[in-house]
């Protein structure tokens, strides 16, 4: 057993000197990492030539709804590993997109879409966040230079309002919601946070009326649930397709 593993060394390292060019390679003499690297290059290259790796642009043939973001994103969301550089192009291997586009199919996620629900709650937060920073939170700034006589001006917070008042502001927003039938232009996700559809081939076609009134009730149903969130209650449950469903907590 011990020769024939030897001798299967032996063959793996003439054909590795055969693909790198060093043929007169002597059986004990070990490779030159410049030697490895090269031979490490062309199985690169010869795997994205047989389609067991693909590049950025062509992730949309394996997961459904991938844009051109998509190489970015599963590495940093899905710590997505499988992958190598070359040049300034990213390849990820064949096999394991296939697999992360099945269970994406399997939990009805839409790659495309979750991409851009992350990204707007990230500009969510960050607006939320400004807003805080310009009332009174931390900022930034360490250099500065207050008048002597400056004291004695502070305030408190408002008095936090009831739940019971965002609860029926939230159930005048359901109410809104269902009778302009925003099921048609709003995606409302299960942690609360609602966002337009957009499809840029029918954008133009919209009711300009119907875009501004939609995008004006995600802005105010995020904004709610956000209150809520930050009085200590739990975020409601919002089901806008069923008439019957009540918003509580």
């Amino acid at each position: 057993m011990q020769k024939q593993i030897l001798q299967e060394i032996k063959e793996l390292k003439i054909a590795i000197s055969k693909l790198i060019g060093t043929p007169d390679l002597l059986p004990q003499e070990p490779f030159s990492e410049e030697a490895l690297n090269k031979a490490a290059k062309e199985f690169q290259k010869l795997g994205i030539e047989r389609g067991e790796w693909i590049e950025d642009s062509h992730i949309s043939r394996f997961i459904k709804d991938a844009s051109y973001r998509s190489g970015t994103f599963i590495r940093q969301e899905f710590g997505f590993n499988n992958y190598f550089k070359r040049g300034h192009t990213y390849y990820y291997n064949k096999k394991d997109l296939i697999e992360l586009g099945k269970e994406l199919k399997a939990r009805n996620v839409n790659l495309g879409r979750y991409i851009e629900f992350k990204e707007d709650q990230i500009k969510f937060e960050k607006y939320v966040a400004s807003a805080n920073e310009n009332t009174g939170g931390k900022r930034k700034k360490k250099h500065f230079n207050l008048p002597k006589d400056l004291k004695d001006i502070t305030t408190s917070p408002p008095k936090k309002p009831s739940p019971e008042i965002i609860l029926e502001d939230l159930k005048r927003l359901r109410e809104e919601f269902l009778q302009y039938q925003m099921s048609e232009y709003v995606d409302v996700y299960r942690d609360n946070f609602a966002m337009m559809k957009f499809v840029y081939h029918f954008d133009k076609y919209l009711d300009p009326e119907m875009k501004k009134r939609c995008r004006k009730w995600c802005d105010n149903f995020n904004y709610a649930n956000n209150a809520l969130k930050e009085i200590g209650n739990k975020k409601v449950k919002f089901i806008p397709i069923k008439d019957d469903d009540m918003i509580q907590l």
